[in-house]
């Protein structure tokens, strides 16, 4: 099975809301569609996407189908988006020590009032 791309899974808006659903408890493809304007044949083509993107998983009981969240799928975005965040606030501090520097440097030269 090949696994698609987390991110592009939730690009989607209506699959955002999704799993927020899915984020509260396990779920069936009804219980998630009667809080959306999305039929449940669609409600069950995001749920194939967030599937194949393993940020759920399904469970059987029965006749119905209960979705819950993947923790580990959602921890590997989490994960890369920290590193998007860190060297973020990496290249911040390291303007904001230029910055200072360059200023420090500019009132060095300036004469004593």
């Amino acid at each position: 099975m090949i696994t698609a791309d987390p991110w592009h899974a939730m690009s989607d808006p209506t699959r955002r809301r999704v799993l927020a659903r899915v984020a509260q408890g396990p779920c069936s493809v009804t219980d998630i569609a009667s809080g959306l304007p999305v039929s449940r044949p669609a409600v069950s083509q995001h749920l194939r996407v967030l599937l194949d993107a393993r940020l759920v998983d399904v469970q059987r009981e029965g006749r119905v189908h209960l979705y819950r969240p993947r923790p580990e799928g959602l921890e590997a975005m989490r994960r890369e988006l920290e590193t998007f965040w860190n060297q973020t606030l990496a290249n911040l501090k390291n303007v904001a020590e230029q910055s200072y520097q360059g200023a420090r440097d500019s009132s060095e030269g300036e004469p004593t009032r």
